[in-house]
């Protein structure tokens, strides 16, 4: 789908046109999303109780770590990411809430950050998936590398002349992406 924002409206075109393209979801869905709010809503709205959403932790660090002076940022990446690095979910959710204890002290937006959407955070977790899916299944790399790729060949267009175009140019960009 063509779409300048993550609007839901927009996500949830594409969705439904999954859905009539026979894509089949009653047995069960991961979604896996950086925690933007129009693609959350349609992704409820579309799929409803089918769903379960791990949200990215590479996007939940950097959020948190947006708050921070220059000198706390790759201090408390690291514990953030050690955290996420647990494969047990009580104990990465425990040392999850004492980063954010810690954070309460120097920064509360900091803190309010990680809170926001913590256990979406830590969805493969609380599966017991983590040495199976953790690499892959709980950051949105997988949707980030392939865009940051194809941005490598689309950026070389200059005039879009219309829609048809793009989306040959995307076609052409995934298939050279693909031989990689």
């Amino acid at each position: 789908i063509q779409t300048t924002t993550e609007n839901s409206e927009a996500v949830k075109g594409l969705l439904k046109n999954l859905i009539e393209r026979n894509f089949h979801f009653e047995e069960g869905l991961i979604t896996i999303t950086d925690g933007s709010k129009g693609l959350k809503k349609a992704i409820e709205e579309t799929f409803g109780k089918f769903i379960i959403t791990q949200r990215c932790q590479w996007h939940k660090r950097e959020n948190v770590v947006s708050y921070l002076r220059e000198e706390e940022k790759d201090i408390y990446k690291g514990k953030l990411q050690r955290a996420y690095d647990e494969p047990d979910y009580q104990t990465a959710k425990r040392r999850l809430l004492e980063v954010r204890n810690e954070l309460r002290k120097i920064n509360r937006s900091a803190a309010n950050s990680l809170d926001e959407g913590l256990e979406e955070t830590l969805t493969i977790h609380r599966l017991g998936l983590v040495e199976i899916l953790g690499r892959s299944f709980t950051t949105t790399n997988l949707i980030e590398n392939l865009n940051s790729q194809m941005a490598k060949y689309i950026r070389k267009v200059k005039r879009w002349i219309n829609s048809d175009m793009k989306s040959r140019w995307v076609a052409v960009a995934l298939l050279e992406i693909e031989k990689k």
